[in-house]
């Protein structure tokens, strides 16, 4: 949880540009341009500068043969989860650990969402899910006080092995700490975050943003790696 002590402003529009995700196969991350409607696959090394994480659900419903999607929570045992599937309509309301089972029988996959700045200074959102959101909260719980005054890098990954499937996970460091324009910047962006955040918890619907309107069955991966 970032503890940057920032005013709050007014925003309505998500500000991140580009929403990646952790293609095992590929070894790499991949982002979905609506615009030329394909995946981007990016390339390591990455590096990025961290603003904040939440907590949100996606998937792929059978059912309804379209994506689960839900609203982005900060503390997932106090904030309730909203469900839905684009075509198929609610699924589930409440507590993760109380709609879980839901969850997934509908299909839906629990993921951390973190914002941060990429090298071109643009807010950008990684969507982590299944052994790759347990390397980032190993990776956090050691080094989360030092996230807010140097770089996060990912230069390579690990191969692991789950019974008969193989699949990577990018590893996470500590990199250089940032210059005074650098943690500027990162301040400026974050105060973003929390426009954003403010004014989508005040709202009733859940705004939907980004690469999630654009979810399909290949993108929701079955896969929890």
């Amino acid at each position: 949880m970032s503890r940057r002590s920032l005013n709050e402003t007014t925003g309505s529009s998500n500000p991140a540009t580009k929403f990646l995700e952790w293609k095992s196969n590929d070894k790499c991350f991949a982002y979905y341009d609506r615009e030329a409607k394909e995946q981007v696959k990016v390339q390591l090394p990455i590096k990025v500068q961290f603003l904040e994480h939440f907590h949100n659900v996606k998937g792929w419903n059978d059912a309804s043969s379209s994506g689960i999607y839900s609203n982005e929570v900060k503390f997932i045992s106090k904030e309730p989860l909203k469900v839905k599937a684009f075509k198929g309509g609610d699924i589930a309301e409440g507590l993760y650990s109380e709609i879980r089972g839901q969850i997934r029988d509908a299909g839906g996959k629990y993921y951390r969402s973190v914002y941060a700045v990429n090298d071109t200074g643009e807010i950008i959102n990684l969507q982590f899910k299944g052994a790759v959101v347990s390397a980032y909260s190993d990776f956090m719980n050691e080094n989360e006080g030092k996230c807010e005054s140097s770089f996060i890098e990912i230069n390579s990954f690990d191969k692991k092995k789950k019974g008969a499937t193989e699949y990577t996970v990018p590893t996470f460091e500590i990199g250089k700490a940032f210059t005074a324009k650098q943690n500027e910047l990162a301040n400026d962006k974050y105060k973003d975050i929390v426009s954003y955040f403010e004014n989508y918890k005040a709202k009733t619907e859940i705004v939907l943003d980004g690469e999630s309107l654009e979810l399909d069955e290949d993108s929701a991966s079955h896969l929890d790696f």
